[in-house]
């Protein structure tokens, strides 16, 4: 057996786990880890049960089972086994079994105890999925509460291990790996944002091929990359060059031959992610990376976790270019230039962190734990954490208490987002082919929203094609209908009723149906409170209510995607229990009026709508309130009214005993004063028209107004024995009156001590003086106003001594 440098490592590692049951383990890419761990701990003698080791794919769970098997010179499935999605290889005398990452969880949901395991291995921990976080969690958990014997050893190639080995209560162990020097070639400026991704990046691969020799490995982020670079190679290789592709997607036979040594020629690789650690790529000798990576990222627009394209970080970037020096000095060509590479992010984050946490809600409460109660290494966000949680009540998989159903036991059983594994309970087998589509990229391009159309092609792709106008990815629908199939396999039953495609829509997105909002534009209102738009002349912009499966995202008015059309009737049928009277007294901004409705609503949206002819006055008041908190008290604030607020700020100054009657405070106990006096106003125009100054008045007792028209009276009398509104708005309290009607008044008018301002007016009620000293005014310039008087209002008298005079409103009696 070829000596790996993982070998140096392996009696300290083996006597860690000896004594403490758990380490993690460090080491680079190419050290064997993977390989050469799990059957030193077999051979070491560890445990007498089974021992199960994690992968993040499907194609390196079967790799490593193979190498291992091929190690020990037996096939797969005797002593060395496999268990992935829709491919098991795996026997009763297995003692090593390599599994997917969701299959520990369902290991663990179905028997706690782990029967008949004695040891858990997470490769490539570094990858941070959601799943391998949830499944050491439980592990964890496992091994204080019932299994002290359960051995687990956490491995992986960038990670920093001392937050991981400080959860796990663990040592750590390091592996130095061996590599050979990988010379780095950046761009020598960035590329140009014109220019297509795939016609750079393959004009890279070509000239890396003539660069150097050996084989290229070249980093993609998805198989539509690939595809497209595929077509810009092809012709422009070599005849020597063998192009092979690499990606989740493909068969296991295709994906063999890209890992295998080519028998002739040079091999070109063109491989995602898949490739960065947990496979060993024979005659790798240059890197070419497109700089890209896919990631889980929870989308807004679909409801679900959709893989999302970002730029790689500087330890991803550092792991696919050392896969250049497994064997020799190899070199590395980065898609991107030296001056970018250092706003390069270290380390990509934890799924947990920003992925779609509905199926973690689910496994939690199947559990039987509030996430906080498990040792992850990173929290799940408390928002996302809720807002899961909420979807999950929505789907009935969830109780009000948070506690898990029957129907959601049942969901946590089927390997899908529980959107689609409700759809799919409750809809039988008719629903995988949906199921399948929904948990896909779309397959169809071109073609509108409409997702019969997809529906379509899924089910006869050759008449599509012959048909249809809209591009098909036949690639795509090839691996949705493999998925269906699947699915097919592993729903029981069939439904309580039959379900046609929109019904199925619906039942994954209840909070998805739309109704058309009145109006020209194609915009919908959705059941869950949100609103989206479709384009105008989309074929289903005219439909009255939708189900809209996919969404861009916009917080504010989201763009639809993918939608189909539903009748009145299947939401009736779906959603009865769901469907309820609500009477509706609101006030509403755009109308600027009290709006009085009797709606039949489901969640957000109205499928009847009535006006509400006997609402009772108390709601419409209340109602009124939010109006006027909407439009503000200045439009019902009369002069009266605003005079008396002046009058009460005065007095409490003065030390009155009086309420606070300041804009903010009137506007925060608006319900305890003026909702009694708004029983007949329910608009804007009435709020105008209403006298604020009864409502303010009453917020005074009998004793408190009668201190108040004391202190600060409302009027002033004249000599005449009219009252005058006295405006404390000013700087000193002031009264306006005709200069004619204080004749004979020889003192200064007063409000207690305090001089009033006095604007004197003319018979045309135009100001000639003001003064706060009349008898000065009297005996000083009057004669001069009463000069000007005269001459412009000769019927009106002007004595010469206005202090002998009587007060009059009354122009000259007229001589016969």
């Amino acid at each position: 057996m070829t000596a790996l440098p993982i070998d140096e490592v392996l009696p300290e590692l083996l006597a860690h786990l000896r004594k403490a049951g758990r380490a993690v383990l460090q080491a680079p890419p190419g050290a064997g880890k993977t390989t050469r761990v799990p059957l030193a701990m077999l051979e070491a003698g560890l445990t007498d049960k089974k021992i199960v080791m994690l992968e993040p794919r499907r194609l390196a769970a079967r790799a490593a089972a193979e190498r291992m098997a091929e190690t020990l010179g037996v096939p797969v499935g005797r002593t060395i086994g496999y268990r992935v999605r829709g491919d098991t290889k795996v026997s009763k005398d297995t003692r090593i079994e390599v599994v997917t990452e969701g299959i520990l969880t369902r290991m663990i949901q179905s028997d706690p105890e782990l029967t008949g395991i004695g040891a858990v291995i997470f490769d490539e921990f570094h990858e941070r999925s959601l799943n391998a976080d949830l499944g050491l969690a439980l592990s964890l958990e496992i091994t204080d509460a019932l299994r002290e014997d359960l051995i687990l050893l956490a491995m992986s190639a960038t990670l920093d291990a001392a937050p991981v080995a400080k959860l796990m209560k663990a040592p750590i162990v390091t592996s130095e790996g061996r590599s050979f020097p990988v010379e780095t070639r950046w761009l020598s400026k960035p590329r140009s944002k014109i220019e297509r991704f795939e016609n750079g990046f393959a004009d890279l691969i070509l000239k890396a091929a003539t660069e150097t020799e050996g084989g290229i490995l070249a980093f993609l982020p998805g198989e539509g990359e690939i595809r497209r670079v595929m077509a810009q190679l092809d012709g422009r290789l070599p005849k020597s060059a063998r192009l092979r592709p690499l990606y989740g997607a493909l068969p296991f036979k295709t994906q063999r031959e890209a890992i295998q040594p080519e028998s002739d020629g040079r091999k070109i690789v063109l491989a995602t992610a898949i490739a960065e650690t947990s496979l060993t790529i024979e005659d790798i000798r240059v890197v070419v990376d497109g700089g890209l990576a896919r990631r889980a990222r929870f989308d807004p627009g679909s409801g679900m976790s959709r893989l999302v394209t970002e730029r790689v970080t500087k330890a991803e970037a550092t792991q696919r270019a050392g896969r250049a020096g497994r064997v020799a000095e190899g070199v590395a060509y980065k898609f991107w230039s030296k001056g970018e590479d250092g706003a390069l992010s270290a380390f990509p984050p934890a799924e947990i962190e920003a992925a779609d946490l509905s199926g973690l809600a689910l496994e939690l409460a199947l559990w039987g734990a509030q996430a906080g109660d498990l040792p992850f290494l990173t929290q799940p966000p408390e928002g996302a954490l809720a807002e899961a949680q909420g979807l999950l009540r929505m789907l009935g998989a969830l109780d009000e208490k948070g506690l898990i159903t029957g129907h959601g036991r049942s969901l946590a059983r089927l390997p899908l987002h529980p959107r689609l594994a409700h759809m799919l309970a409750i809809a039988g087998p008719d629903a995988a082919d949906l199921a399948a589509l929904l948990a896909d990229r779309d397959p169809v391009q071109g073609g509108g929203v409409d997702l019969s159309l997809r529906l379509e092609a899924l089910r006869d792709p050759r008449r599509f094609a012959a048909t249809r106008t809209a591009t098909m990815n036949r690639g795509a629908i090839d691996r949705i209908r493999t998925e269906a199939k699947r699915l097919r396999s592993v729903v029981d039953g069939t439904p309580n009723k039959p379900v046609d495609p929109a019904e199925m829509a619906a039942l994954a997105y209840p909070d998805r149906i739309g109704l058309r909002r009145k109006g020209d534009a194609a915009r919908f209102q959705l059941s869950g409170g949100k609103g989206a738009v479709m384009d105008d002349g989309d074929a289903l912009a005219g439909a009255r209510l939708i189900v809209a499966t996919d969404l861009d995202g916009n917080p504010r008015e989201a763009r639809i995607r993918q939608a189909i059309q539903i009748t009145e009737a299947s939401v009736r049928d779906l959603f009865e229990d769901q469907i309820s009277w609500v009477d509706i007294c609101t006030w509403s901004k755009r109308d600027r009026r009290v709006i009085a409705r009797q709606q039949e609503m489901f969640g957000a949206i109205a499928l009847d709508d009535r006006i509400w002819k006997t609402v009772p006055d108390h709601a419409v008041a209340e109602a009124m309130l939010d109006g006027v908190r909407n439009l503000g008290l200045s439009p019902a604030l009369t002069d009266a009214a605003r005079r008396f607020l002046a009058r009460v700020k005065i007095g409490r100054e003065a030390g009155l005993d009086l309420p606070d009657m300041s804009e903010g405070v009137l506007m925060e106990t608006i319900k305890d004063w003026l909702l009694p006096h708004l029983s007949s106003v329910r608009a804007a125009a009435d709020w105008k028209r209403f006298d604020l100054l009864p409502a303010l008045r009453g917020m005074l007792d009998w004793a408190q107004q009668k201190s108040l028209d004391s202190a600060v009276p409302a009027t002033f009398e004249t000599p005449l024995g009219r009252s005058i509104p006295i405006d404390y708005s000013g700087e000193h309290p002031e009264i306006s009156l005709r200069l004619q009607e204080m004749f004979g008044q020889t003192t200064h008018p007063r409000v207690g001590i305090t001089p009033l301002r006095v604007t004197l007016l003319s018979p045309a009620q135009r100001p000639v003086q003001t003064t706060m000293n009349l008898p000065g005014f009297w005996a000083g310039s009057y004669a001069d106003v009463r000069k000007d008087m005269k001459a412009a209002y000769p019927k009106h008298p002007w004595p010469e001594d206005p202090t002998e005079a009587d007060p009059t409103l009354r122009a000259k009696r007229r001589r016969t």
